[in-house]
């Protein structure tokens, strides 16, 4: 396969300062549109996410973890390139050719993108990604590059993405014949296809996954996994015996407890595999906050599209019996301010892998991620509103937000109609302290302004 090297490549600065044998298995789990609120051990009463709280009690739970976006494209970008999703002209959920062209928006990502992925294949480690994608391949995007193409050398996604495919078969709940659904997917070609129950797709994937893994520690090779599962992104199809009473909210929960049930099965292999149990570190999060009627944003306030932290704040569960101190297993870390975009530099220095100074906008805060420090982001966090997503009802939404230290301003582009919050005592941003603070607001405001401005 031929590999295109990333911008921060740098022609053979990667290199290793870990044995192979010490070096790290990792696996990453992104949720599609799952709130802060909805494993139960983040606290929803109204479903029972037995694997992901297994994992939280013999992991950390973290509870200040915030993506880069509140919707879906930008926010896989920061995860997977270490960087603002904005450098690359991916700001909202990528869309047909037309859609993208007319929101000033790439196609798909760069591939000369540094990503996560290619740097540790470089470094010698076996990549896989499973599940869905969304950084271009999607509707009538037929030419975009395969995701091997970003550094994986085995790949299985859904209908937004290219190469090898589940496609989802669906009842619409109505007793009728599965039915395909994949809006365009299957005339795109680029990779076999294979149909599928909807509600059995992230079986699929953990199937696909484990394979994976089990090769590559045949092999002898540590091993880097996205396992990308979309079951609670609507519209919803959990088993008939998990539709309750057909609302919105049920189906969702159903959809939620169907997709812990099929990652258990990932979760026991490692689990139950000695090697893999003491080498491997697990992260789980979700790429945004929860759709309006669905999903739960626990007590913050917003969801989906919005920069209130409902739609920016995720919950992120780490799991590594053999990497994190006996002592924090089933803890929760409350203070630490960290960003997706930090898991890339992250990983990579747990691996030993270098990369030239400056290549990612995240921080290494892997001491944080083992839980063998308190620390938290050193630079402020900044959001750009997805530009399609004005509000609905006639709400205006603001354009800008940033957070620094305990505070966090939402304006306008231009800086005005201020919304000033402090999130240590007011995490729910309940009461707008913006009239008190003037120098804090022309602070915020002002770099906010200068990061938009920096960015595409």
């Amino acid at each position: 396969m031929k590999t295109i090297l990333s911008v921060g490549a740098a022609l053979g600065l990667l290199c290793s300062s870990v044995s192979a044998a010490a070096r790290p298995n990792f696996v990453v789990v992104l949720i599609d549109d799952m709130g802060w609120g909805d494993f139960s051990c983040f606290g929803n009463p109204a479903a029972r996410t037995e694997a992901a709280d297994r994992l939280a009690a013999e992991g950390i739970r973290f509870s200040q973890f915030y993506v880069n976006a509140p919707i879906c494209s930008p926010s896989r970008t920061a995860l997977t390139t270490g960087q603002y999703p904005q450098r690359w002209r991916i700001h909202s959920f990528l869309n047909n050719r037309a859609a993208n062209q007319r929101r000033g928006m790439a196609q798909w990502l760069d591939p000369k993108a540094p990503t996560l992925a290619r740097y540790l294949q470089q470094a010698g480690y076996a990549t896989g990604h499973f599940g869905k994608w969304h950084m271009g391949g999607q509707r009538d995007v037929g030419e975009a590059p395969l995701i091997a193409e970003y550094g994986f050398e085995e790949t299985l996604t859904n209908f937004e993405g290219l190469g090898a495919r589940l496609l989802p078969l669906c009842d619409a709940h109505d007793g009728q014949p599965l039915r395909r659904h994949a809006l365009g997917s299957d005339l795109l070609g680029r990779g076999p296809i294979v149909w599928m129950d909807r509600a059995r797709i992230t079986e699929g994937y953990v199937g696909a996954a484990i394979g994976f893994a089990r090769k590559a520690a045949a092999d002898g090779r540590p091993f880097y996994i996205n396992v990308w599962p979309d079951d609670v992104h609507s519209p919803f199809y959990p088993p008939k015996a998990r539709r309750g009473d057909g609302s919105n909210r049920a189906l969702y929960h159903g959809v939620l407890e169907t997709m812990d049930e099929q990652l258990a099965v990932l979760f026991d292999f490692i689990r139950n595999d000695s090697s893999l149990r003491t080498n491997t570190l697990v992260l789980v999060c979700s790429d945004n906050g929860p759709e309006a009627g669905a999903g739960s944003a626990g007590p913050f306030r917003g969801g989906k599209t919005m920069l209130y932290e409902g739609g920016i704040r995720s919950p992120l569960i780490v799991w590594g019996p053999g990497w994190t101190p006996p002592q924090r297993a089933g803890s929760e870390n409350g203070r630490s301010v960290v960003m997706a975009m930090d898991i890339a530099p992250s990983l990579l220095a747990l691996a030993g892998v270098r990369v030239p100074d400056g290549t990612f906008d995240g921080e290494n805060l892997a001491g944080t991620l083992l839980g063998k420090s308190w620390a938290s982001r050193q630079t402020p966090l900044f959001w750009r509103r997805p530009p399609d997503r004005p509000g609905e009802g006639g709400e205006n939404l603001p354009d800008l937000a940033v957070r620094d230290g305990r505070w966090k301003l939402l304006c306008e582009f231009d800086g005005l109609s201020p919304q000033l919050y402090d999130l240590d005592q007011d995490p729910a941003e309940t009461s707008n302290l913006a009239a008190r603070h003037p120098d804090i607001v022309r602070r915020l405001a002002a770099s906010v302004r200068q990061w938009h401005e920096s960015v595409p």
